[in-house]
């Protein structure tokens, strides 16, 4: 990469900050130097870093596979805000792609374990951490729906689940695996329009729920549909 890359992909990286990230309500200092400092583009299939800060989904295979792809780099940004990552969380992701957000996790928290159904992704996340210095992020191959949850369930509770893609609704059997006061973040609904989804453990059967925005995101493989009847 020539000193010209750098500079561009420097000026990209600001750019998103600044028209993408900022617009979005994203605010917390800690989130937006931690953007900054983090280079999307490491994390990017080879050969497409100047997609890296393009306001869009960006397909982690060739032809693309629904489901596998990085987040718009905003939708990522937010979730992390919201979920108010504290230095001492255990947190569980579903849905490692290119290792990209586990590494956000990964900067904030103290460990982070990313599931991952695709096998080949999940050595492209493996090897993305490894190069970007991230020792505290497990990725492992594993179909998290699988045999109720077990995967998600080998080492509960956590402080924080991340869903890395959206789903029709949020399986009970993922809220019974958060600590007290942790939370759950996801994207819930139907196209045209779904809603980031943060869920808080606040007693041993009780959770509050906030809604604060709208977006559209790919689903994740093998989580349940929503059930069509209501009573």
């Amino acid at each position: 990469m020539t000193s010209q890359d750098t500079l561009d992909l420097a000026r990209a990286r600001f750019n998103m900050i600044e028209q993408q990230i900022r617009p979005w309500e994203v605010l917390d200092p800690v989130v937006l130097d931690l953007l900054d400092r983090l280079p999307r583009e490491q994390f990017v299939p080879a050969g497409q870093q100047a997609l890296a800060y393009v306001d869009m989904e960006l397909p982690l295979a060739s032809p693309a596979v629904e489901g596998e792809c990085m987040l718009a780099p905003r939708v990522e940004a937010r979730l992390l805000q919201d979920l108010a990552i504290h230095p001492d969380d255990k947190v569980l992701e579903i849905g490692a792609g290119s290792g990209y957000m586990a590494a956000l996790l990964a900067s904030l928290a103290s460990r982070v374990v990313s599931l991952e159904i695709n096998e080949s992704l999940a050595r492209m996340a493996r090897e993305n951490l490894q190069r970007a210095g991230i020792t505290n992020a497990d990725v492992r191959a594993a179909d998290a729906c699988a045999n109720g949850f077990a995967a998600c369930a080998a080492e509960a509770p956590w402080n924080v689940i991340v869903l890395s893609g959206s789903v029709a609704e949020v399986p009970p059997a993922l809220l019974s695996l958060l600590a007290p006061g942790g939370r759950l973040g996801a994207i819930v609904g139907e196209e045209p329009v779904m809603r980031a989804t943060i869920i808080t453990r606040v007693g041993d059967t009780s959770f509050q729920t906030a809604q604060p925005w709208d977006t559209v995101a790919p689903r994740l493989h093998n989580f349940p549909q929503a059930s069509r009847f209501r009573f």
